[in-house]
């Protein structure tokens, strides 16, 4: 059986895979990108929340496909930004922009705020939509603050700006198994996964 995840994100897809790990293999289920299943989607994603897209991507490529489809949106909400980049996470200051640039930027735009101002969360909603239609959205945050510089190597996208006041470092610093635990998208992994349990039986 085949479930797809609808990203082109090796870096996400990866990370997807470890977290469900066990499921598909107790379930014997393979977890397939859009690449791998030659579907080449642009899907424009217009929805105002990070669930509109999440579900708008999963509608899309349900229609591709007789597979269960998967969609993830995520993205970073920063506070004293007004939540900003928020579901613009990806797309903030273009789509080529690096990461480290979208990184020193947000550092810079809070190089006078201190303490709890610089409040922060990752939130990943995931859509799930199976092949007669049925929809089921579940949502994982996890609360931290923006670094005053960039630390650590693993992970990616914003990570290393993401501090976790209580571990005493950034997810970037995490070992991947341990961010994998207490991530927004492993949260919302868990949640997704207990539904399909309910599914699949």
């Amino acid at each position: 059986m085949d479930i797809v995840f609808a990203t082109g994100n090796q870096g996400k897809l990866d990370e997807i895979r470890e977290i469900m790990n066990d499921f598909l293999v107790r379930h014997n289920i393979r977890l397939r990108s859009l690449k791998e299943v030659g579907i080449d989607a642009d899907i424009e994603e217009d929805g105002e929340t990070f669930e509109e897209n999440a579900l708008i991507k999963a509608r899309e490529i349900a229609k591709l496909t007789d597979c269960i489809v998967l969609a993830d949106d995520s993205g970073l909400e920063v506070d004293y930004l007004d939540k900003a980049p928020g579901i613009y996470s990806a797309r903030y200051l273009g789509v080529d922009t690096s990461y480290t640039v979208k990184n020193n930027h947000i550092i810079d735009l809070l190089k006078d705020v201190e303490g709890e101002e610089r409040s922060a969360r990752f939130v990943c909603v995931i859509a799930c939509v199976t092949p007669d239609s049925k929809e089921i959205i579940v949502r994982g945050t996890v609360e931290g603050r923006i670094a005053h510089e960039i630390m650590g190597e693993h992970g990616f996208g914003y990570d290393p700006i993401f501090y976790l006041p209580e571990r005493g470092c950034t997810t970037a610093e995490l070992d991947p198994a341990e961010k994998n635990k207490i991530s927004h998208r492993g949260r919302a992994l868990m949640g997704m996964m207990e539904k399909l349990e309910e599914l699949l039986a």
